[in-house]
Parts: structure tokens; C-alpha cells; sequence
């Protein structure tokens, strides 16, 4: 007479042990085989694409370009701030007001046209 594997009862159903974990342990398997196979495919994709240095280099040139045009940008406010006059006493209020140190309460003063209550406003809205 053959032997049969002993039946486990779980949930209040009967399994058979052996067949059922093989058929779990092969399914795992080949969904892990199946995601290496994508990753194959998408590595072997990349390592085909090629850049060429003409690319990278106008790259390069267009940040360069973009960076220099922000800073010239950046002198040319700072240029246009330094034309504002400001007054000394109107600097020390509201360095004493709100705590902020002379430069930043001097730039903030000269960026809006020299107005206290403005300057005021903007440091407390930001």
C-alpha cells in the first residue's frame, strides 16, 4: 500500500502539507526570476545609450551662461540699491526693533525705497 502525507487541518480545511509548499516556494521563485529579467533588460537598455562630450560640454556652457547672466543680474540690483539714500537713525530702529543685524536691515530699508513702515512689514512677513 503507498504511504500518502498526513493532511493538516487549517482554517477548518484540510491541506496537504508538502504539495502545497512547493507550490508556494515555485511561485516565489519565478516572480523573483521574473523581476530580474526586467532589470536585464532596462541595465542592458542604459549601457547602450551613449553621451557624447559635445552634448555634455554645451550642457556645461548653458549653466555657465545662465550662472553669469544671474550674477550680472545680482550686481546690477545691488547697484541700483546703493543709489537709495537711507538715513542712519531709520537703520538703528530697526535694527533695535526686531533684532536683525545692520547689513540685512540696511539692504532691507534700501529695498524698499528708504520707508521704515515698508522695511518693517517686509522683515516680519518673511
Amino acid at each position: 500500500m503507498a504511504e500518502t502525507e498526513p493532511e493538516v487541518e487549517v482554517n477548518g480545511t484540510e491541506v496537504e502539507e508538502d504539495g502545497q509548499d512547493d507550490d508556494i516556494k515555485q511561485k516565489k521563485q519565478t516572480r523573483h526570476d521574473g523581476g530580474a529579467a526586467d532589470l536585464e533588460r532596462v541595465t542592458d537598455y542604459a549601457e547602450e545609450k551613449e553621451i557624447s562630450a559635445a552634448n555634455i560640454s554645451s550642457a556645461v556652457e548653458q549653466f555657465g551662461n545662465q550662472r553669469s547672466k544671474e550674477n550680472e543680474l545680482r550686481v546690477a540690483k545691488e547697484k541700483e540699491l546703493q543709489k537709495v539714500q537711507v538715513k542712519k537713525e531709520d537703520i538703528e530702529l530697526i535694527m533695535n526693533e526686531l533684532l536683525v543685524t545692520k547689513a540685512q536691515a540696511e539692504k532691507v530699508l534700501r529695498e524698499q525705497s528708504g520707508d521704515v513702515v515698508a522695511a518693517l512689514e517686509a522683515i516680519i512677513s518673511s
